[in-house]
Protein backbone atom coordinates (compact mmCIF):
# COMPACT_ATOMS: atom_id res chain seq x y z
CA UNK A 1 0.00 0.00 0.00
CA UNK A 2 2.88 2.37 0.84
CA UNK A 3 4.49 1.91 -2.60
CA UNK A 4 1.13 2.65 -4.22
CA UNK A 5 0.04 5.66 -2.18
CA UNK A 6 3.33 7.60 -2.11
CA UNK A 7 3.82 7.74 -5.93
CA UNK A 8 0.13 8.49 -6.46
CA UNK A 9 0.08 11.33 -3.90
CA UNK A 10 3.30 12.72 -5.40
CA UNK A 11 1.82 12.60 -8.89
CA UNK A 12 -1.42 14.30 -7.78
CA UNK A 13 0.57 16.94 -5.91
CA UNK A 14 2.72 17.70 -8.97
CA UNK A 15 -0.38 17.98 -11.16
CA UNK A 16 -1.54 20.92 -8.99
CA UNK A 17 1.82 22.65 -8.93
CA UNK A 18 3.45 25.21 -11.20
CA UNK A 19 6.92 24.14 -12.31
CA UNK A 20 9.80 26.12 -13.78
CA UNK A 21 11.04 24.10 -16.75
CA UNK A 22 14.52 25.63 -16.46
CA UNK A 23 15.27 25.32 -12.74
CA UNK A 24 12.81 22.40 -12.29
CA UNK A 25 11.53 24.08 -9.12
CA UNK A 26 7.86 23.38 -8.41
CA UNK A 27 5.46 25.24 -6.13
CA UNK A 28 2.00 24.16 -5.03
CA UNK A 29 -0.41 26.66 -6.57
CA UNK A 30 -3.54 24.45 -6.67
CA UNK A 31 -3.68 24.81 -10.45
CA UNK A 32 -6.85 22.82 -11.12
CA UNK A 33 -6.90 24.29 -14.61
CA UNK A 34 -4.04 21.92 -15.52
CA UNK A 35 -6.57 19.13 -16.07
CA UNK A 36 -8.95 20.80 -18.57
CA UNK A 37 -6.01 22.57 -20.23
CA UNK A 38 -4.21 19.30 -20.92
CA UNK A 39 -7.35 17.60 -22.18
CA UNK A 40 -8.03 20.54 -24.49
CA UNK A 41 -4.45 20.62 -25.78
CA UNK A 42 -4.02 16.88 -26.29
CA UNK A 43 -7.56 15.75 -27.06
CA UNK A 44 -6.46 14.09 -30.31
CA UNK A 45 -3.84 12.00 -28.48
CA UNK A 46 -6.46 11.04 -25.91
CA UNK A 47 -8.78 10.03 -28.73
CA UNK A 48 -6.00 7.97 -30.34
CA UNK A 49 -5.32 6.22 -27.04
CA UNK A 50 -8.97 5.35 -26.47
CA UNK A 51 -9.55 4.20 -30.05
CA UNK A 52 -6.33 2.20 -30.37
CA UNK A 53 -6.72 0.70 -26.89
CA UNK A 54 -10.35 -0.27 -27.55
CA UNK A 55 -9.58 -1.85 -30.93
CA UNK A 56 -6.59 -3.78 -29.59
CA UNK A 57 -8.62 -5.01 -26.62
CA UNK A 58 -11.48 -6.13 -28.87
CA UNK A 59 -9.04 -7.99 -31.13
CA UNK A 60 -7.40 -9.68 -28.13
CA UNK A 61 -10.78 -10.76 -26.76
CA UNK A 62 -11.84 -12.15 -30.14
CA UNK A 63 -8.57 -14.09 -30.50
CA UNK A 64 -8.08 -15.13 -26.88
CA UNK A 65 -11.54 -16.45 -26.03
CA UNK A 66 -11.58 -19.34 -28.56
CA UNK A 67 -7.95 -20.10 -27.72
CA UNK A 68 -8.55 -20.12 -23.95
CA UNK A 69 -11.78 -22.09 -24.44
CA UNK A 70 -10.01 -24.80 -26.42
CA UNK A 71 -7.18 -25.11 -23.92
CA UNK A 72 -9.55 -25.22 -20.92
CA UNK A 73 -12.01 -27.75 -22.37
CA UNK A 74 -9.94 -29.77 -24.82
CA UNK A 75 -6.34 -29.30 -23.71
CA UNK A 76 -6.41 -32.40 -21.53
CA UNK A 77 -3.14 -33.24 -19.81
CA UNK A 78 -1.24 -30.86 -22.09
CA UNK A 79 -2.92 -27.69 -20.81
CA UNK A 80 0.24 -26.44 -19.14
CA UNK A 81 2.23 -27.08 -22.33
CA UNK A 82 -0.23 -25.10 -24.46
CA UNK A 83 -0.18 -22.23 -21.95
CA UNK A 84 3.62 -22.25 -22.04
CA UNK A 85 3.54 -22.09 -25.85
CA UNK A 86 1.16 -19.16 -25.59
CA UNK A 87 3.46 -17.29 -23.21
CA UNK A 88 6.82 -18.32 -24.69
CA UNK A 89 7.16 -15.39 -27.16
CA UNK A 90 6.55 -12.97 -24.30
CA UNK A 91 9.66 -14.07 -22.46
CA UNK A 92 11.46 -11.74 -24.89
CA UNK A 93 11.72 -8.03 -24.05
CA UNK A 94 8.69 -5.87 -24.87
CA UNK A 95 10.82 -3.43 -26.86
CA UNK A 96 12.60 -6.16 -28.82
CA UNK A 97 9.27 -7.73 -29.81
CA UNK A 98 8.00 -4.36 -31.00
CA UNK A 99 11.18 -3.66 -32.98
CA UNK A 100 10.84 -7.08 -34.60
CA UNK A 101 7.32 -6.16 -35.71
CA UNK A 102 8.72 -2.98 -37.29
CA UNK A 103 11.05 -5.14 -39.41
CA UNK A 104 8.27 -7.58 -40.30
CA UNK A 105 5.86 -4.80 -41.30
CA UNK A 106 8.45 -2.71 -43.16
CA UNK A 107 7.56 -1.74 -46.73
CA UNK A 108 10.19 -4.12 -48.11
CA UNK A 109 10.16 -6.47 -45.15
CA UNK A 110 9.50 -10.18 -44.91
CA UNK A 111 5.71 -9.95 -45.32
CA UNK A 112 4.93 -6.86 -47.39
CA UNK A 113 8.09 -7.12 -49.49
CA UNK A 114 7.23 -10.69 -50.47
CA UNK A 115 3.62 -9.83 -51.30
CA UNK A 116 4.73 -6.87 -53.40
CA UNK A 117 7.28 -8.94 -55.33
CA UNK A 118 4.60 -11.44 -56.34
CA UNK A 119 2.27 -8.52 -57.18
CA UNK A 120 -0.38 -9.29 -54.58
CA UNK A 121 0.05 -5.80 -53.16
CA UNK A 122 0.75 -2.49 -54.94
CA UNK A 123 4.22 -1.03 -54.50
CA UNK A 124 2.86 2.00 -52.64
CA UNK A 125 1.12 -0.07 -49.96
CA UNK A 126 2.50 0.38 -46.44
CA UNK A 127 1.49 -0.44 -42.89
CA UNK A 128 4.16 1.21 -40.74
CA UNK A 129 3.55 4.76 -39.51
CA UNK A 130 -0.18 4.09 -39.39
CA UNK A 131 -2.83 3.46 -36.77
CA UNK A 132 -3.18 -0.10 -38.08
CA UNK A 133 0.42 -0.89 -37.15
CA UNK A 134 -0.05 0.59 -33.67
CA UNK A 135 -3.22 -1.42 -33.02
CA UNK A 136 -1.54 -4.60 -34.29
CA UNK A 137 1.48 -4.03 -32.05
CA UNK A 138 -0.61 -3.33 -28.97
CA UNK A 139 -2.88 -6.32 -29.60
CA UNK A 140 0.12 -8.63 -29.99
CA UNK A 141 2.02 -7.36 -26.97
CA UNK A 142 -0.94 -7.47 -24.58
CA UNK A 143 -2.42 -10.79 -25.70
CA UNK A 144 -1.43 -12.69 -22.50
CA UNK A 145 -3.16 -10.06 -20.36
CA UNK A 146 -6.38 -11.08 -22.08
CA UNK A 147 -5.86 -14.81 -22.53
CA UNK A 148 -4.81 -15.79 -19.00
CA UNK A 149 -7.81 -14.34 -17.08
CA UNK A 150 -10.13 -15.87 -19.68
CA UNK A 151 -8.45 -19.25 -19.25
CA UNK A 152 -8.77 -19.05 -15.46
CA UNK A 153 -12.47 -18.17 -15.73
CA UNK A 154 -13.13 -21.03 -18.16
CA UNK A 155 -11.08 -23.50 -16.12
CA UNK A 156 -13.05 -22.70 -12.96
CA UNK A 157 -16.40 -23.61 -14.54
CA UNK A 158 -17.83 -26.69 -12.87
CA UNK A 159 -18.00 -29.29 -15.63
CA UNK A 160 -21.04 -30.83 -13.93
CA UNK A 161 -23.01 -27.69 -14.76
CA UNK A 162 -22.07 -28.05 -18.43
CA UNK A 163 -22.94 -31.75 -18.39
CA UNK A 164 -26.27 -31.03 -16.72
CA UNK A 165 -27.17 -28.59 -19.49
CA UNK A 166 -26.41 -31.30 -22.05
CA UNK A 167 -28.50 -33.82 -20.11
CA UNK A 168 -31.41 -31.38 -20.36
CA UNK A 169 -31.13 -31.57 -24.18
CA UNK A 170 -29.57 -28.17 -24.64
CA UNK A 171 -27.69 -27.79 -27.91
CA UNK A 172 -23.99 -26.93 -27.93
CA UNK A 173 -24.81 -23.36 -28.89
CA UNK A 174 -27.34 -23.10 -26.06
CA UNK A 175 -24.85 -24.57 -23.57
CA UNK A 176 -22.28 -22.00 -24.60
CA UNK A 177 -24.59 -18.97 -24.71
CA UNK A 178 -26.72 -19.83 -21.66
CA UNK A 179 -24.14 -21.49 -19.37
CA UNK A 180 -20.48 -21.06 -20.34
CA UNK A 181 -20.52 -17.47 -21.60
CA UNK A 182 -22.43 -16.02 -18.61
CA UNK A 183 -20.11 -17.81 -16.19
CA UNK A 184 -17.07 -16.25 -17.85
CA UNK A 185 -18.36 -12.66 -17.72
CA UNK A 186 -16.13 -11.80 -14.71
CA UNK A 187 -13.13 -13.18 -16.61
CA UNK A 188 -14.06 -11.19 -19.72
CA UNK A 189 -14.35 -8.01 -17.69
CA UNK A 190 -11.07 -8.68 -15.89
CA UNK A 191 -9.38 -9.36 -19.24
CA UNK A 192 -10.79 -6.11 -20.59
CA UNK A 193 -9.40 -4.14 -17.66
CA UNK A 194 -6.00 -5.82 -17.69
CA UNK A 195 -5.64 -5.16 -21.41
CA UNK A 196 -7.38 -1.81 -21.94
CA UNK A 197 -5.85 0.05 -18.98
CA UNK A 198 -2.18 -0.50 -19.93
CA UNK A 199 -3.00 -0.31 -23.66
CA UNK A 200 -4.29 3.27 -23.48
CA UNK A 201 -1.11 4.30 -21.65
CA UNK A 202 1.25 2.52 -24.04
CA UNK A 203 3.87 4.62 -25.80
CA UNK A 204 6.40 2.11 -27.15
CA UNK A 205 4.20 0.75 -29.95
CA UNK A 206 3.10 4.22 -31.04
CA UNK A 207 6.70 5.50 -31.07
CA UNK A 208 8.15 2.55 -33.00
CA UNK A 209 5.25 1.50 -35.25
CA UNK A 210 3.07 4.58 -35.52
CA UNK A 211 5.28 7.54 -36.26
CA UNK A 212 4.64 11.12 -35.18
CA UNK A 213 1.12 11.28 -36.63
CA UNK A 214 -0.17 8.48 -34.44
CA UNK A 215 1.04 9.57 -31.01
CA UNK A 216 -0.87 8.33 -27.99
CA UNK A 217 -1.18 10.08 -24.66
CA UNK A 218 1.63 7.92 -23.27
CA UNK A 219 4.02 9.51 -25.78
CA UNK A 220 2.92 12.96 -24.66
CA UNK A 221 3.50 12.05 -21.00
CA UNK A 222 6.94 10.64 -21.80
CA UNK A 223 7.95 13.76 -23.71
CA UNK A 224 6.56 16.06 -21.02
CA UNK A 225 8.59 14.30 -18.33
CA UNK A 226 11.84 13.52 -20.13
CA UNK A 227 12.12 16.07 -22.94
CA UNK A 228 10.33 19.24 -21.84
CA UNK A 229 10.57 18.73 -18.03
CA UNK A 230 6.96 19.88 -17.76
CA UNK A 231 6.23 17.83 -14.66
CA UNK A 232 2.91 19.44 -13.79
CA UNK A 233 1.43 18.80 -17.24
CA UNK A 234 2.74 15.23 -17.35
CA UNK A 235 1.39 14.54 -13.86
CA UNK A 236 -2.01 15.96 -14.78
CA UNK A 237 -2.18 13.70 -17.83
CA UNK A 238 -1.07 10.72 -15.74
CA UNK A 239 -3.72 11.52 -13.13
CA UNK A 240 -6.41 11.53 -15.79
CA UNK A 241 -5.29 8.11 -17.01
CA UNK A 242 -5.19 6.89 -13.42
CA UNK A 243 -8.76 8.12 -12.93
CA UNK A 244 -9.91 6.15 -15.98
CA UNK A 245 -8.22 3.01 -14.61
CA UNK A 246 -9.67 3.43 -11.12
CA UNK A 247 -13.18 3.98 -12.48
CA UNK A 248 -12.93 0.68 -14.33
CA UNK A 249 -11.57 -1.17 -11.30
CA UNK A 250 -14.26 0.18 -8.98
CA UNK A 251 -16.93 -0.68 -11.54
CA UNK A 252 -15.62 -4.26 -11.69
CA UNK A 253 -15.55 -4.58 -7.90
CA UNK A 254 -19.02 -3.08 -7.58
CA UNK A 255 -20.79 -4.95 -10.36
CA UNK A 256 -18.98 -8.29 -10.64
CA UNK A 257 -16.43 -8.64 -7.88
CA UNK A 258 -18.71 -9.90 -5.14
CA UNK A 259 -21.09 -12.05 -7.17
CA UNK A 260 -21.18 -15.79 -6.78
CA UNK A 261 -21.23 -18.31 -9.58
CA UNK A 262 -24.91 -19.16 -9.00
CA UNK A 263 -25.91 -15.58 -9.85
CA UNK A 264 -24.81 -16.03 -13.46
CA UNK A 265 -26.93 -19.11 -14.14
Amino acid sequence: MFFFLVPMVTMLSLSLQTCNQVTLACHLTWSWSNFPDQIRQYHSQFANSLVYGSLATAIDLAVSYPLAYWIAFYGGRRKNFFLLMLLLPFFVSFVIRTLTWSFILADQGLVLGTLKRIHLLPGSFHVLASGTAVVAGIAYNYLPFTALPLYVALERIDRRVVEAAGDLYASRIAVFTRVILPLTIPGIFASFLLTFVPAIGDYVNAAILGGTNNYMIGNVIQDSFLVYSNYSAASALSAILMAVALIGIFAYARVLGGRTIEEYI
